[in-house]
């Protein structure tokens, strides 16, 4: 397991964090600086066809080894980590035998990784963990899954005698920011269909997600003294408060689970002139996902209504987005695609563990542009922040899994025509 630490290692270590707010593609500079480091080493393992395009795309070939047709896979993974929290400067720690107990992750800031908390960790107890230092994120999400890509590859170059049929492998920019899939050329990748290795717990098969909206909202007001403010102020921050308190409060990230969708307010900046609200919009069913942004509409509405004579104009703008929609319309005319990942994850003697994402991969924008993309497992756990880990032995296990799922395509599938 010491090459997939030193290899998981050699990749977190590399600053990759995307930047929503950039118009470039990869959305920050950095990110070539992993990009080009992946690019040399699939030419040094042995990958046939190694190709970086000017946006930072990734695309390399494993050829067949069978004399047979056999349908052509991919393997997907994104190499940029959220900005949500810090990705710099990253500073793994290995945890050998994990006892169970809390991990200091930083003893002069009291950061703890507990299982009290926690209590994923004590699924893992006996194994080596990689955490952070308490002060960025780890990069698992989604460098665990380009780990063990890249390691299943060089494994079955090494194993010839494993038979497998043509593989397509595929690293992106920008996943974390909703791009991911945006310049993924699904022509020249050329696969018949793929699987994104960026879930969480092992056993996890996923081709349900949310489908996604964001929302940008403005609202405008004047400003006079105070003293004199009297039928002539309008303070859009307690405007923009009024617009949220209106939402269903039930019906947020914390209070809700499974199938249950949300509204994420997740930014709030403002002054008395202007405030800008930023939200996200999810729901698994597509008619509930309409009625969701309908909402927002019939809200903003309203409250133009309310101060339409006193403001003159419209005081509140709403820009809403879709970003991405429910794999599973794509996915289920070709679940053998699930099966396969299934029963390889059966025949190692890995749990499938089948739930909707309650989020979204590049596999959902992949399906809707003509690629069939479930998700996989690639093992951490907490993404996104300080109390990010992953077992080494998960992704050893993610590995033999895409190892499997390889050797399984070349028995008894249909070849797309």
């Amino acid at each position: 397991m010491q090459h997939i630490i030193d290899r998981f290692i050699s990749y977190v270590i590399i600053d990759t964090e995307s930047d929503a707010n950039s118009e470039n593609t990869p959305s920050t500079n950095k990110q070539w600086n992993l990009a080009n480091k992946l690019v040399e080493e699939l030419k040094a393992i042995g990958m046939d066809d190694v190709s970086i395009d000017d946006k930072a795309y990734i695309m390399a070939t494993l050829p067949s080894n069978v004399d047979h047709e056999v349908p052509t896979i991919g393997f997907v993974s994104h190499f940029d980590t959220s900005p949500d929290f810090c990705g710099a400067s990253v500073k793994p720690q290995i945890i050998p035998n994990y006892d169970g107990k809390d991990i200091i992750l930083n003893a002069e800031k009291n950061i703890v990784l507990s299982p009290n908390y926690f209590k994923d960790l004590l699924l893992y107890k006996g194994q080596t963990l990689i955490t952070t230092d308490g002060t960025t994120l780890l990069g698992a999400d989604d460098k665990a899954g380009i780990t063990e890509i890249v390691t299943a590859m060089e494994y079955l170059i090494k194993n010839p005698e494993i038979k497998h049929g043509k593989i397509r492998i595929g690293f992106t920019p920008d996943e974390e920011i909703g791009r991911g899939a945006h310049h993924f050329d699904v022509e020249k990748f050329g696969a018949d269909w793929a699987y994104t290795m960026d879930g969480s717990q092992v056993g996890e098969l996923e081709y349900e997600n949310f489908n996604a909206a964001s929302a940008k909202i403005t609202f405008k007001g004047k400003s006079v003294h105070p003293g004199y403010a009297i039928g002539k102020m309008i303070n859009s921050m307690l405007i923009a408060n009024a617009f949220i308190n209106k939402l269903p409060q039930e019906e947020t990230p914390e209070k809700t689970k499974g199938y249950e969708g949300f509204f994420h307010v997740h930014h709030l900046k403002g002054s008395i002139e202007e405030t800008v609200l930023e939200l996200i919009i999810r729901d698994h069913n597509k008619k509930k996902f309409e009625k969701r942004k309908e909402l927002i509409e019939k809200i903003t509405k309203k409250i133009n209504k309310k101060f339409e004579k006193q403001f003159g104009e419209n005081i509140v703008v709403t820009e809403i987005k879709d970003q991405y929609y429910n794999m599973k319309e794509k996915v289920l005319p070709v679940k053998h695609i699930v099966d396969i990942a299934e029963k390889a994850m059966k025949e190692i003697g890995i749990k499938p563990l089948i739930k909707p994402i309650r989020g979204g991969t590049d596999g959902s924008q992949l399906s809707y542009k003509g690629l069939p993309c479930p998700n996989i497992f690639a093992g951490g756990h907490n993404f996104h922040g300080k109390y990010e880990y992953v077992p080494v032995e998960s992704m050893q296990k993610a590995v033999n899994v895409i190892v499997k799922i390889a050797e399984l395509t070349t028995k008894e599938i249909p070849v797309k025509n």
